[in-house]
């Protein structure tokens, strides 16, 4: 795993289902990342699975073209598209060619390499930008990771 000097004062990890509700709006998740930058905050760290994280890069990438911010990629395991459609992994590719760093967890696929690169973000970010509408799965784990480290956390409603 590659160590990226990071200001964690200015950094946000962005955590999310893979499936978003119906009521999710593209709109109000501009609002809500452009609200981070007003605040000072520069680098979104994004765990790259679908959903959220995928709604995320997409309108960071968007942001980038005027404001200067970083997007690194965390990267659970070089494995991680395998289940993606065709359209998916193309959006994949492009997500990660477009990233202005990538940080690697682990090369092959282990039962917790999604919750070690859930850690990563939380342990080098100053805030996680959630959007948690259950309290189990990945998405909740972190939520709780981040609470006992005492990082706050801004949900996306």
């Amino acid at each position: 795993m590659n160590e990226l000097f990071l200001n964690r004062a200015r950094t946000v990890a962005v955590t999310g289902h893979r499936v978003l509700q119906s009521d999710f709006n593209i709109n109000k998740l501009k609002e809500r990342l452009l609200a981070f930058i007003e605040k000072g905050f520069d680098t979104f760290l994004v765990g790259m699975a679908l959903g959220f994280d995928t709604a995320c890069f997409k309108v960071l990438q968007e942001i980038r073209k005027e404001k200067e911010i970083k997007i690194i990629a965390c990267i659970p395991c070089l494995s991680q598209p395998y289940k993606f459609n065709k359209k998916q992994k193309e959006e994949y590719d492009l997500m990660l060619s477009s990233a202005d760093e990538k940080v690697l967890i682990s090369e092959e696929y282990t039962k917790n390499c999604m919750q070690k690169r859930n850690e990563y973000m939380v342990d080098r970010a100053s805030v996680v930008f959630a959007y948690i509408k259950r309290n189990f799965g990945g998405t909740a784990n972190t939520i709780k990771y981040a609470k006992k480290k005492e990082i706050p956390i801004v949900k996306y409603d």
